[in-house]
């Protein structure tokens, strides 16, 4: 425990929500540095450690919003995202009511009509309210309402001794309004306005008293800002968000390729994820990145907007940009033990909130990830190859010379010529790979890896940085210095498979401890050697065969840990459990090395998957109980929904089961392309390419995959190999 009173589990601020976010299938929106968990209603019920509410920077802003007709709540007719503009649309209905004069209402005869979104730091409301009945109603609308200002750390379980000031709620004639002082000093604004003004008005209670004559409708509009910006009309404010969204999204599908199938069910999923990465995606000064997931991490993460950035390059190159200049600013330039920072070394994540500005968590600026910076340098020199954007590059060199300088020096703690980590904060995260959890990594006994650890996939994504560094270096015409990374990359490769590869595992092990034992280990981390091209194909064929037996591949997807290891747990967040984005980095890598049977089975289980999901949209994760006949995958409590590289994931498959590769300037490739079995044809309008674009068919003709180009733009060149 920190001296502040926060319950920390050996330097974890680990999600201990009490209540399942699945279960109540919770509606997110997002704006910005806004987002907002709903229930099905529309409405908020945030208690001390569950999910819902409106958050703003970390803070939950509003943790209360109920609506009740005379005192009874409505019944819900629907619920659903409208993805035009990233809002949640209900419809509810009135059970049999009693009026305030004693008259009766019967049931269904109105309809209330809601749509909430957020916009520039504000969330808003339109309810709409018409009569169906044949005769007059008069009833009351009323809303209660609250604010806690509860920072996400203490919303995740985290215990404080101490919290800052309330003030007095303060009510308007149209309004009310909350604000809290935190221990940083910063004081926090919810300011609530309604049109038209209600007919009462108190601290937490809102009533408005309607009549209305048979088919007869009327409008209510709510803004809640979090800003100290004057409010403006509602109404005016409501119309012109929803219009600027609308505006928004339209631009954003701008340049990208249209994707069409022969499954509807499959177009559904891949537009729900497309739907998905646009809502987490924030523009920021240097361009849009990703934020990681809501609720639990709705802020920039570099190893997660990295990764995003990733799978999407292929359909939008313009995400890989922002999020490589955005991190580029942030990169670290002064030692700070606090923060686990280093000159040179790429951001884990960033944090706005209290908790974070008093340092109770450490995590303000918080550098503890050892993958985030191979993982810039490696996106750089695919997104080099994807676009050819010179300009992007010369701005990023110094930073990428910098992550390599970090990964040469600091990366190697030990001079082994391996790449560990190690943390220097006891407060900060104990394990700083993607599987983060304090147990995550261990020996095959159980006992817990002691540091510096090696990774197996920190050793490919160096090989990868290597790679990009090359590549890079002979585009800006050093010969030399491309030879030299080429020259490191193939040393690299040679010592990593001769020390990481277990032939009686059949598998790469997972780590390399503090002692250079290795951690017998079989886990879903090998197969991420296959991505960058450090394993040799003897390898990448054995891996793929041990993670698709049964004990690693439910039938629902890779295992993160193989079932029969002493850490075995369906249930953990990494011991067992199932990512998509974990799946689709070894898919991707299985299509490397050509083992496209192997990316079918793994592109299939997921799919299959998100039959079974809220509104086919894949969670961050779900567990790893094997596939069984008649029933879906077991969701994981709190996982986060939508969540970047999980969204990001199906469209990282689609290009592993094509084998597709764009380079820029003229070339479009596939290598050994194969449809997944749900899928007869697939097309795909306007891939650009350089300047131009191209419109391709890619069919399944017996046994055979084939690609036809129905329009190319000029010099615009499409291969296939087999």
């Amino acid at each position: 425990m920190l001296e502040n009173g926060t319950v920390v589990l050996d330097g974890q601020h680990q999600v201990q929500s009490s209540t399942s976010i699945q279960e109540q299938e919770l509606r997110a929106v997002k704006h910005g540095d806004s987002f907002a968990l709903f229930d099905t209603h529309g409405d908020v019920v945030g208690a001390e450690a569950t999910p819902e509410g409106v958050y703003f920077r970390d803070t939950r802003q509003l943790s209360f919003w109920r609506l009740t007709i005379c005192g009874t709540y409505p019944m819900l007719l629907g619920s659903a995202l409208d993805d035009r503009v990233d809002a949640l649309i209900v419809d509810l209905t009135n059970s049999s009511l009693t009026n305030r004069t004693g008259q009766r209402i019967p049931n269904d005869v109105l309809h209330f009509g809601r749509v909430k979104f957020l916009h520039e730091g504000s969330a808003f409301e339109r309810l709409s309210v018409r009569n169906f009945d044949q005769c007059a109603h008069s009833f009351s609308i009323e809303l209660t309402l609250g604010a806690d200002f509860r920072d996400m750390f203490e919303v995740r379980g985290d215990k404080r001794e101490r919290r800052g000031t309330h003030a007095q709620p303060r009510c308007t004639p149209d309004g009310v309004e909350y604000r809290y002082t935190g221990l940083d000093d910063i004081e926090r604004r919810t300011a609530i306005s309604f049109a038209p003004k209600p007919d009462f008005i108190s601290d937490h209670k809102v009533r408005f008293d309607v009549s209305l004559a048979p088919g007869e409708r009327k409008v209510f509009y709510t803004q809640i800002a979090f800003t100290d910006d004057e409010n403006e009309n509602p109404t005016r404010a409501y119309l012109e968000g929803y219009r600027a969204l609308r505006r928004g999204r339209r631009d954003a599908l701008v340049g990208r390729p249209s994707i069409v199938s022969s499954n509807t069910s499959f177009d559904a999923m891949m537009a729900r994820s497309i739907a998905d990465v646009t809502t987490l995606t924030t523009q920021t000064p240097q361009g849009p990145a990703a934020y990681a997931g809501i609720p639990w991490y709705c802020t920039l993460f570099g190893r997660d907007s990295l990764v995003t950035a990733l799978e999407m390059l292929w359909y939008d190159p313009s995400l890989a940009r922002g999020t490589l200049l955005r991190l580029a600013e942030l990169q670290a330039v002064a030692d700070d033990p606090a923060a686990d920072a280093e000159p040179g070394k790429i951001l884990h994540e960033t944090r706005l909130n209290e908790m974070a500005n008093t340092g109770e968590v450490p995590f303000r600026h918080y550098y503890g990830s050892v993958d985030s910076t191979p993982l810039f340098i490696f996106l750089a020199g695919e997104y080099f190859r994807r676009t050819g954007d010179r300009e992007s590059i010369e701005t990023l060199w110094p930073h990428l010379e910098a992550a390599c300088a970090w990964i040469e020096n600091a990366g190697d703690r030990d001079g082994d010529g391996f790449f560990e980590y190690g943390r220097r904060n006891k407060n900060g995260l104990r394990n700083q790979g993607w599987k983060d959890s304090h147990d995550a990594i261990s020996h095959a006994d159980g006992r817990l890896a002691e540091g510096p650890i090696a990774l197996v996939e920190m050793q490919a994504y160096v090989y990868g940085a290597w790679r990009a560094m090359a590549d890079i270096s002979k585009a800006r015409g050093d010969r030399a210095a491309a030879r030299e990374w080429r020259a490191k990359a193939a040393d690299l490769k040679q010592r990593f498979n001769a020390t990481f590869f277990d032939e009686k595992l059949g598998c790469y092990i997972l780590a390399l401890d503090g002692d250079k034992q290795p951690c017998r280990v079989v886990s879903s981390n090998a197969g991420h050697a296959l991505l960058t091209g450090i394993a040799t194909q003897r390898h990448a064929e054995a891996v793929a065969a041990r993670l698709l037996e049964p004990d690693c591949f439910s039938g629902w997807g890779i295992r993160t840990l193989a079932r029969g290891e002493s850490r075995y747990n369906p249930i953990s967040y990494h011991n067992g459990s199932i990512w998509p984005h974990d799946n689709a980095l070894i898919a991707a890598g299985f299509s490397r090395y050509g083992l496209q049977d192997a990316v079918a089975r793994v592109f299939r289980a997921l799919f299959e998957a998100t039959f079974y999901f809220d509104q086919q949209r894949f969670p961050e994760l779900f567990c790893g109980f094997g596939r069984r006949h008649g029933r879906g995958p077991t969701l994981y409590p709190v996982a986060c929904a939508p969540q970047a590289w999980a969204s990001g994931a199906p469209m990282y498959m689609i290009q592993a089961a094509l084998g597709l590769n764009v380079c820029a300037p003229d070339a479009v490739r596939f290598d050994k392309p194969s449809l997944p079995a749900f899928l007869s044809n697939l097309s795909l309008d306007g891939l650009a390419c350089g300047e131009a674009s191209v419109d391709l068919d890619v069919q399944q003709i017996g046994p055979a995959t084939s690609v036809f180009v129905r329009r190319a733009g000029e010099n615009v060149k499409v291969a296939i190999g087999i």
